[in-house]
């Protein structure tokens, strides 16, 4: 009888272990998640519209788990001087949000900061003349901040 009882129990702990490993590997974040995170967070304007993609239909990366919250350029303005950067300012949340939740964040804060200023650059692209030099002023100042600060 005893021998019979300790059969069972090791069988149910061992039960109970499997269901929770299983549990633990079904809510673990996909291994690729640490490749699609610096596929995102790059320089280039593939990375940014890769990301600019993920970030409108964030539902399909729901098992990766990543932080979309942004304040967007925290205590500066969004569009200093009505120039629209408040989406980069996002991407750049995201890579800081996400690369410290990895523990990976000194190892790439100066590309993100990067990626951040050639998102800035990208939108001052857009303009001509005296407001293309004002907006990229605006772009290094806040290149300038992140690096400082960020």
């Amino acid at each position: 009888m005893r021998r019979t009882l300790a059969t069972g129990l090791a069988a149910s702990a061992l039960s109970l272990l499997t269901v929770v490993a299983t549990a633990s590997t079904a809510d673990a974040a996909p291994a690729d998640k640490p490749q699609v995170l610096a596929s995102w967070t790059q320089t280039s304007a593939s990375s940014y519209n890769a990301w600019a993609a993920a970030r409108t239909n964030q539902s399909a990366w729901s098992a990766y788990a990543f932080d979309w919250s942004t304040d967007y350029c925290s205590s500066s303005p969004d569009n200093p001087f009505g120039f629209p950067f408040s989406t980069s300012c996002a991407r750049h949340d995201f890579g800081y949000r996400n690369y410290k939740a990895l523990g990976a964040f000194d190892a790439n804060k100066s590309r993100l900061d990067s990626a951040f200023y050639e998102d800035l650059k990208r939108v001052c692209a857009g303009y001509g003349g005296a407001t293309k030099s004002a907006c990229n002023s605006t772009a290094w100042t806040y290149y300038q901040a992140v690096r400082a600060f960020g």
